[in-house]
């Protein structure tokens, strides 16, 4: 084994996870609680609002967010009941639909940004 006994590596890895947990469930308490939006949620809002127009193919979504792909589409029929996306067609390809950031959308993600990265900072490195 390189680098260490299995223990060791297995040790590493739970706490890896520990680490993941501790940071995703203190990004979704914040985001839920100050802006109501989910850490996947925000996610999806960061990948449209970075993405050229502000809009990207479905599966560009379900790749980021890390869903299923009907996982990924429940997610955006969420955030498209709450006024924070769209769905429209492609111009080039009627069977392709994008995702589009609408205003309301761009700002819940400018809001937002804020209190993503101040929780990373103070999850990740320890900033007060």
């Amino acid at each position: 084994m390189i680098g260490g006994t299995e223990q060791e590596l297995v040790e590493e890895w739970r706490g890896l996870l520990a680490r993941h947990a501790a940071v995703h469930n203190a990004l979704e308490h914040d985001l839920q609680a100050q802006h109501g939006i989910s850490v996947t949620e925000f996610e999806a809002l960061e990948l449209l609002a970075s993405s050229d127009h502000g809009k990207c193919r479905g599966q560009d979504l379900t790749d980021v967010v890390h869903l299923s792909q009907s996982a990924a589409s429940r997610l955006v029929a969420r955030l498209e009941r709450g006024g924070l996306v769209e769905r429209v067609m492609c111009d080039l390809d009627r069977r392709g639909i994008f995702v589009v950031l609408t205003d309301e959308g761009h700002k819940r993600y400018s809001d937002a940004r804020p209190t993503h990265r101040s929780t990373l900072a103070r999850t990740l490195r320890g900033d007060d």
